[in-house]
């Protein structure tokens, strides 16, 4: 162990691993940020590689950095390995590894904290990894002592050219301005009529129906989360959650719990639906998302286990998860027999005409970082999002959360790009209204904030988001506004209509 050659071998090849992993590292990454791997179900492991690589050059650099200080020809000391413009041998070049060294712990640093750090600092400090790997580059051109030999050479040029790949990709798929999303209806998905084929009980006033194109045509592609919305023959519009398999594209399954307080839309559901009736349909949405994630918590609020089983169907067998389930009585909780017989270990139910206690979030949540998915009453959401950070959660209301505005609701003037039109909206109206009062085709379900149907894109001016459907970062990134509810900050806004 106390033989030079050693030393000096292990830290040439150490060095050169770090780099081979760093450049892995910055490409998958790459892939992972850019979505070309979106297609592959629920891609958690590809996360894991991406950190496990990270993990991997930061070891074998601090390998080389060992080797170098053991190595009895090199002379380095710590200072040196760990100090810039200390080292005797070629301080320049040495510079550039330290520095690459330290934006290397900094990166995979913030990778173990990044559900505790802001989003935005988070994504800013992984753009350094390019920085790193170019210092990497040049700290190996100028400072190895193996640059003439033609192995060197060949895994050198490979690593350049995997790095500007990477480069490449990412700047080609991420446009300088914000990505905008596909227009909504009614430009992409038209109103279509579809025949009920089935209507069965799931549960004391929770009725399943299944839902089928007359005409034998498939159905649009939908994933779990997704939601379509009902227009019923008394001129009201509502949202069902999906809660059938997303791989049938004969009939959409929804389940509809009738309210005790119903404004119409359940109650007519359970009194006239029928065998053969035709109901006009828009969708599917999506703004329920389920996103890539290690191991997932989902919480059930009632009818909102809907979109959550659809989710756990979903998953792959491996994933880990848990359930909890709550609702008044286990009479009305719809799925509960088929859910604990399919997962008994994962699945809990808490009915509170049986514990006679709120459940206790708090303690389900503990000792996990798990992706906390909740669809449920107002109490439920607001609860859970009082004991998580925004970015671990991801909600699906029954109602708009309370929103206050941050000023007197004032006047605004809207224009429309494509139409040319100009419209102002008062300020006891809504902006939703004031565009159909002036013909501007917007598709339009719950008119609450909640659903996400009306999503417009905005191209000038700074929206005050006012609705439930996402997190206002989000909305902002990608540049939408729901405007059934929500204003602006600014005097004008720019819409795309």
């Amino acid at each position: 162990m106390t033989d030079p050659h050693l030393w000096w071998y292990i830290a040439r090849a150490s060095g050169l691993l770090a780099w081979v992993a760093m450049t892995g590292s910055v490409l998958w990454g790459v892939l992972l940020a850019t979505r070309v791997l979106r297609s592959i179900d629920n891609p958690a492991w590809l996360q894991e590689l991406h950190r496990w690589l990270g993990g991997t050059a930061l070891i074998m650099t601090s390998l080389h950095m060992v080797s170098l200080m053991l190595n009895s020809w090199a002379h380095f000391t710590l200072a040196q390995v760990l100090v810039p413009l200390t080292a005797a041998y070629r301080p320049w070049p040495v510079v550039l590894g330290i520095v690459a060294f330290y934006l290397l712990i900094a990166v995979y640093g913030s990778s173990l904290l990044r559900s505790r750090l802001p989003r935005r600092f988070w994504k800013a400090l992984h753009y350094v990894t390019y920085v790193a790997v170019v210092l990497v580059s040049f700290h190996a051109g100028w400072s190895g002592t193996d640059v003439g030999a033609w192995g060197y050479r060949l895994v050198a040029f490979t690593l350049l050219g995997l790095s500007v790949v990477a480069v490449l990709m990412r700047v080609l798929t991420s446009p300088a301005a914000p990505p905008l999303p596909a227009p909504r209806r009614p430009h992409a998905s038209p109103r279509r009529t579809l025949t009920i084929t089935a209507i069965y009980p799931l549960a004391d006033a929770v009725l399943g129906i299944d839902l089928s194109p007359p005409d034998g045509e498939e159905l649009l592609l939908w994933a779990p989360g997704a939601h379509i919305s009902v227009h019923l023959p008394n001129g009201l519009q509502r949202c069902y959650s999906l809660c059938g398999d997303p791989a049938d594209r004969r009939r959409y399954r929804i389940a509809v719990q009738r309210a005790p307080l119903s404004r119409g839309g359940s109650a007519w559901l359970h009194t006239n639906a029928h065998f053969g009736m035709r109901l006009g349909i828009s969708g599917p949405d999506n703004t329920f998302m389920l996103e890539p994630a290690e191991e997932y918590l989902f919480v059930a609020g009632g009818i909102g286990i809907t979109p959550v089983k659809a989710m756990i169907e979903a998953l792959p067998p491996h994933r880990g998860w848990r359930l909890l389930y709550v609702g008044a009585s286990r009479s009305r909780m719809a799925f509960t027999d088929e859910l604990q017989q399919r997962w008994p270990q994962r699945v809990s139910i808490d009915a509170r005409d049986e514990t006679g206690a709120r459940p206790n979030l708090a303690a389900f949540l503990a000792h996990s970082d798990a992706a906390v998915y909740c669809c449920g009453p107002a109490s439920m959401t607001d609860a859970l999002a009082a004991l998580l950070p925004p970015a671990r959660l991801h909600i699906e209301r029954f109602k708009p959360a309370a929103h206050t505005a941050r000023h007197l609701r004032r006047p605004i003037d809207v224009t429309c790009q494509r139409s040319g039109a100009h419209v102002h909206v008062a300020e006891d109206q809504s902006m939703l209204e004031a565009l159909e009062h002036a013909n501007v085709s917007v598709y339009s379900s719950c008119r609450e904030g909640i659903c996400g149907a009306c999503e417009v894109r905005v191209l000038a001016g700074q929206p005050e988001h006012l609705d439930s459907v996402a997190r206002n970062e989000d909305k902002d990134t990608v540049g939408i506004i729901y405007p059934c509810v929500s204003r602006a900050h600014s005097r004008n806004l720019t819409l795309d209509l």
